[in-house]
């Protein structure tokens, strides 16, 4: 293995080391030749070759009388004309001796990061390459701009997007709960005590009887059975206990990411601040249950109990932020460390790719679309918490018309406050259900030429292969989605249709959040 011939051909354009114990018998110096004029150097805790015009030579650096000694926890030659050539903080050598003695014995530096060009001989350092399990500070150049970015450890990367799905899981079945009109059988909130499902039938029994007390009982579920409160309950208490489940598979390993130093110091409120965000997002949990357990709704004739639509819609929004950042994150740190591990496979295609004017312009596009998309699932939940999807069951006409009489969408009834008090006619665009259907319409038609649209413009757009299978399961998505508003809507809203329709809007935007962020740039890594 002629290593300096290697280095003096310049077939070592990027060589990370780190340290590691490798066979005895494994000398990386023996054919080092005595001619080139390469140093050993250390940054950020990576040692890497480069060329320099006035150094020893690698075989004299490595076997001559090169002494260093320790100072400070860094490693150093106590020969001026080389003194730099070697510095590190991760080393705790405690004896004076030469590079020669120490490289001789078991502990070696393993080559990462190398894109060799002669593989001969030389793969099992390759094979060996790591990403660095710590969280660690680089600059990257993105298009001539340098920027320090904080990098995590893959392992907090991969973390985050565990943590992305369970959010997904989490606003599937909260649709499902809202749609089996589940979401009010438990009326007390105990964030430790309520983890607990009753097991007797006493336990039942005096769960029942609170759920009795409530309005949702006496006006909507007058005949239901104890068999039949157990399945509400179940769902409502199956819904809470994942979001707290959320919480202990967050928090738990955060803590540990931050005591073993995984997450950058840098980005430590950040991690903070999601599970901040969890935490709240079990509040503003009960706090929209809570609104429908006010006993006031029961004695208003043709009042029926249900939670605020604003409160729904703000519990649905913070978990789609926090779904989409999971999501971003997590994706972030690990494309970040698959290019400072050299993992990234056609990373300079890729490079190429993403540099594209025309593909920036067409990211903007799919980031203003995932916004609409996020816009229109919000408006769903305004219909969902009016019951609106329950009138005007025909498409693409209501009331025999594009639209229905003017009082029934522009209605000064709907323009008054619980007080009597005028809020202006806008006010039917948040409480009048057919105003919310007519909003909602609206926005998912716009969605549909939007995704329609962007399809066929990317079919002739370069891009990467992922980025294409994401661009066309967009699609595929989107069409999907329409379809099944339209038959749940015809249908008068049955179960079935209703969740398939909820999980989809999911599928959706969670699907153009990856496309958009499968657009970004690819920066590269400043040695």
């Amino acid at each position: 293995m002629n290593f300096g011939g290697l280095l003096a051909r310049n077939k070592l354009p990027l060589n990370s080391f780190k340290r590691c114990n490798l066979p005895a018998n494994l000398r990386l110096l023996s054919s080092l030749q005595q001619d080139q004029n390469v140093v050993f150097k250390v940054s950020n805790n990576l040692a890497d070759f480069s060329k320099a015009s006035k150094a020893g030579s690698l075989k004299e650096i490595f076997e001559g009388k090169r002494y260093y000694s320790v100072n400070r926890s860094s490693a150093t030659f106590l020969n001026s004309g080389i003194s730099n050539a070697l510095k590190t903080q991760s080393f705790s050598w405690k004896n004076q001796g030469s590079l020669n003695g120490i490289f001789s014995q078991r502990s070696y530096f393993l080559m990462r990061n190398a894109n060799w060009s002669n593989p001969t001989g030389i793969n099992v350092f390759k094979r060996m390459a790591s990403s660095v399990s710590v969280a660690k500070e680089v600059k990257f150049d993105y298009d001539g701009k340098e920027k320090v970015e904080y990098v995590n450890s893959p392992a907090v990367g991969y973390w985050l997007l565990y943590c992305a799905s369970m959010c997904f899981g989490i606003i599937v079945w909260g649709g499902l709960t809202r749609l089996t009109e589940s979401g009010l059988s438990i009326v007390e909130w105990a964030p430790i005590s309520g983890a607990k499902l009753p097991t007797t039938e006493e336990e039942w029994n005096v769960e029942f009887d609170k759920y009795k007390e409530f309005p949702e009982y006496s006006v909507v579920h007058t005949d239901i059975t104890l068999e039949e409160f157990k399945k509400i309950y179940f769902m409502e208490w199956f819904h809470r206990n994942i979001g707290r489940l959320l919480g202990l598979v967050y928090a738990i390993p955060a803590a540990y990411f931050i005591a073993k130093g995984k997450v950058h110091k840098r980005n430590i409120l950040k991690i903070l601040g999601l599970g901040g965000l969890i935490g709240m997002q079990g509040a503003v949990g009960w706090f929209m249950v809570a609104s429908g357990l006010n006993k006031d709704l029961g004695e208003k004739t043709g009042t029926i109990p249900r939670v605020s639509q604003y409160r729904l819609t703000m519990h649905l929004a913070m978990a789609y932020i926090l779904y989409v950042s999971f999501y971003l994150y997590g994706r972030k740190t690990i494309r970040l460390n698959k290019l400072l591990s050299g993992k990234m496979k056609n990373a300079e295609q890729m490079r190429e790719i993403l540099s594209q004017s025309r593909l920036k312009i067409y990211r903007h596009g799919s980031v203003q679309l995932a916004i609409m998309a996020f816009v229109t699932c919000l408006s769903g939940a305004m219909v969902a918490g009016l019951d609106a999807g329950l009138i005007y069951n025909e498409f693409p006409l209501m009331g025999g018309g594009l639209l229905p009489k003017r009082e029934e969408y522009w209605n000064e009834e709907y323009a008054l406050d619980m007080y009597g008090n005028s809020q202006g006619m806008w006010y039917n665009l948040l409480e009048n259900p057919t105003t919310v259907q007519i909003v909602h319409r609206a926005l998912a038609m716009f969605m549909c030429f939007g995704i329609s649209y962007g399809w066929w413009v990317g079919r002739g757009i370069r891009m990467n292969r992922g980025s294409r299978v994401l661009m066309h399961t967009v699609f595929a998505l989107g069409m999907t989605q329409i379809g099944l508003g339209i038959g749940t809507l015809v249908n008068y809203v049955p179960l079935s249709w209703a969740s398939v329709h909820q999980g989809n809007s999911v599928l959706l935007l969670a699907s153009l959040v990856a496309f958009a962020s499968s657009l970004k740039k690819l920066p590269r890594v400043v040695v």
